[in-house]
């Protein structure tokens, strides 16, 4: 695990990540609001699931460059670090329009579970975030890589199915906040594109 400092760090950012509304959560809010608590609660746990398969490829491929090649790893980083500032100034350009939470077609319990998880793996975005994301808090001196990777990445999933959960309880409510007012849309789009401005330049100036 990483020091207390670091930890601490990235219990704050993921925790703010997770609250700052984005793909995953607006897709439940379609859910939750157009079939009910049930429908949002099933796409939020297969949303959980879907994540795995980007932390289990996180941990096998960030472990891989760190044991074999330092300039791959500084490739990745500074790639991660550039994705994350590109992230952070979409988001706050983006029009609000783009952050509605979209009407979907009912469907069963079982088809909305399948599609939050494979909506979630073939989302390059998710993969890119996980490798951008999660280097910044390990320290290869502390222990297994790959083990960090995991116990980091079961923390940030934990936390943004909790999220989730709470949104599809309260979908209906959250949807028309978010499709009605354009001034928490505002806040929200700042908000989340500081964030991940200041996680690509921490991510710049990282140490190996």
């Amino acid at each position: 695990m990483p020091e207390k400092a670091a930890f601490l760090t990235f219990l704050l950012a993921a925790f703010m990540l997770n609250i700052a509304p984005g793909p995953d959560m607006l897709y439940v809010i379609g859910r939750s609001v157009g079939q009910g608590r049930r429908a949002g609660i099933v796409s939020s746990l297969g949303i959980f699931a879907g994540c795995w398969v980007h932390i289990f490829a996180a941990a096998v491929g960030i472990a891989a460059l760190l044991r074999s090649s330092p300039m791959a790893f500084n490739v990745v980083r500074y790639a991660g670090a550039a994705y994350l500032l590109y992230l952070g100034v979409k988001i706050i350009l983006q029009r609000a329009g783009s952050l509605d939470a979209q009407q979907l077609p009912p469907d069963s319990l079982g088809s909305i579970f399948r599609q939050g998880v494979i909506t979630n793996i073939l989302n390059p975005k998710v993969a890119l975030f996980f490798l951008a994301f999660l280097p910044q808090f390990i320290d290869a001196r502390r222990g297994s890589v790959a083990l960090q990777i995991l116990v980091l990445g079961l923390i940030f999933n934990v936390g943004g199915t909790l999220v989730n959960l709470a949104v599809a309880c309260a979908g209906g409510t959250l949807g028309e906040l978010l499709r009605r007012s354009p001034r928490f849309a505002q806040v929200q789009k700042w908000f989340t594109g500081l964030v991940f401005i200041g996680l690509g330049a921490r991510l710049a100036w990282q140490r190996r």
